[in-house]
C-alpha cells in the first residue's frame, strides 16, 4: 500500500528513492546522503532535559551541509550580524547578473569553472563602470543556480552601495539615490563581452557556442535602491543561505511521487503546483549541489575582505559612523512540554541510536 504524507521535506523524498542506483557523480550521492540522514538516528543525537519541569526529549543531529534546507539558520544570521558592522552612509543597489540557458550545458559537465566566470565576469562589468563614475565600487554577490521549478538557471544576486573611494582614497557617494545605479543595456552588453572573453580565456573553445552567445540579449537586472540599511540586512536574510527548494513549498510526499509549490515568473509570479516523479525530482535537486569547496558568497572591492580588515574602520570613523558592537544571538532551546524551561544537553548518543528505555 502507498504512504502518503502531506507537506514533508526534502529529505522524505531522498529516503524514497536508492540513491545508489542513480547516476550521481560521488560528491552528489554523498551530499544527498547525508541530507537523508539529517536528524534521524544515523547521525546520533542528545537526550536534553527541562531545567523547569523535568521533562525529557531525544533530538537527533543535523547534517549541517550547506545544501540543506534544515540546516541555514544559524549560519545566515552569524553571516548578517557581521555584515551589520560594514554598513555604510549610502543607497544600496540589487542587481542580478542572468547567464543565458546556452550555457546550461557547461553548468553541468563544468559547473566551477562557469560559476566562477560569472562571478568575475559581473565583477569586471561593475568595477568598469565603477572607473567611469572616478571610484572604486564594491560587490556582494551570491549565487543562485535554480529557478523556482527546479530548472538550471545560474544567476548571481548583487548588493552593490551607491558609492566608492575615489584616486585619493575619499569617500565618493553616488547621487543617483532615487534611479537605479547604471544603465541596464549598457551593462548587459559589457557582462556580455566580458563572461565570453573570460570563457575563450579558460580554454573554452567551442566557437559554435561562442557564436550563440552573441545573438542573445543577455539579462541584467536592477531594482531601485533599498529604503535603508535595515532593507538591506532585511535582503540578506532572505537571499545569502537559501537552498534550491525549502522544505515549506513541499505539499506532499509519496512512495513515486512530489507535489510542490512555485512561482512562475513568466506570468507575474502566478502561484502553481507541479508534480514530478521522486526520481527527477532529486535529479533536478542534484543539478544544484555546488563542487567541493566551491565559495558561493563573494565580496569585491571595497567588500573584500583584504580591503575591509585594513581601511574599513579608517573609513567609518571619517564618515562618523557609530558601530554599536552586536552580542553573539544565544540559542537555547524552549522545553516544549512547559514552553518556559531551557532545555539543557545531559546526555549523547552516537550513530547507533537513542539508548533503550
Amino acid at each position: 500500500m502507498e504512504t502518503r504524507s502531506k507537506g514533508g521535506s526534502v529529505a522524505d523524498v531522498l529516503r524514497k528513492i536508492n540513491l545508489s542506483a542513480q547516476n550521481f557523480t560521488v560528491h552528489q550521492e554523498k551530499t544527498l546522503r547525508a541530507l537523508s540522514y539529517c536528524r534521524t538516528a544515523a547521525l546520533g543525537g542528545h537526550i536534553d532535559a527541562c531545567d523547569g519541569c523535568g521533562n525529557l526529549s531525544i533530538s537527533y543531529n543535523s547534517c549541517r551541509n550547506r545544501h540543506c534546507p534544515q540546516c541555514q539558520g544559524h549560519k545566515k544570521e552569524e553571516w548578517i550580524q557581521k555584515r551589520e558592522q560594514e554598513l555604510l552612509p549610502c543607497s544600496y543597489y540589487h542587481v542580478v547578473f542572468t547567464l543565458p540557458e546556452e550555457l546550461n550545458g557547461l553548468a553541468i559537465s563544468q559547473p566551477a569553472l562557469l560559476y566562477k566566470t560569472l562571478f568575475e565576469g559581473a565583477w569586471a562589468t561593475l568595477n568598469q563602470f565603477g572607473k567611469t563614475e572616478q571610484m572604486q565600487l564594491g560587490m556582494i554577490a551570491i549565487l543562485h543556480t535554480w529557478g523556482q521549478n527546479l530548472s538550471l538557471h545560474p544567476h548571481l544576486h548583487c548588493i552593490v552601495p551607491g558609492g566608492g573611494i575615489d584616486h585619493n582614497g575619499k569617500w565618493k557617494k553616488k547621487m543617483r539615490t532615487d534611479k537605479y545605479l547604471f544603465c541596464v543595456k549598457a551593462m548587459s552588453k559589457v557582462f556580455r563581452a566580458k563572461f565570453v572573453a573570460l570563457l575563450r580565456a579558460s580554454g573554452i573553445k567551442d566557437q559554435d557556442l561562442m557564436d550563440k552567445l552573441f545573438t542573445k540579449n543577455w539579462v541584467v537586472y536592477a531594482k531601485r535602491p533599498f529604503g535603508g540599511p535595515k532593507q538591506v540586512i532585511e535582503y540578506l536574510g532572505r537571499y545569502t543561505h537559501k537552498v534550491a527548494i525549502s522544505n515549506h513549498r513541499i505539499k506532499e510526499v509519496t512512495d513515486h511521487e512530489v507535489r510542490f509549490g512555485y512561482k512562475d515568473y513568466r506570468k507575474e509570479g502566478q502561484k502553481k503546483e507541479m508534480t514530478l516523479s521522486n526520481t527527477e525530482f532529486v535529479r533536478r535537486f542534484s543539478l544544484h549541489i555546488l563542487p567541493r569547496r566551491f565559495v558561493r558568497i563573494r565580496h569585491y572591492g571595497i567588500l573584500s575582505s583584504s580591503w575591509k580588515r585594513g581601511k574599513l574602520q579608517d573609513l567609518q570613523s571619517d564618515l562618523k559612523i557609530q558601530i554599536t558592537e552586536v552580542k553573539p544571538k544565544t540559542l537555547l532551546k524552549k522545553c516544549r512540554c512547559c514552553k518556559e524551561g531551557n532545555l539543557i544537553t545531559i546526555a549523547l548518543f552516537g550513530q547507533r541510536g537513542p539508548p533503550q528505555d
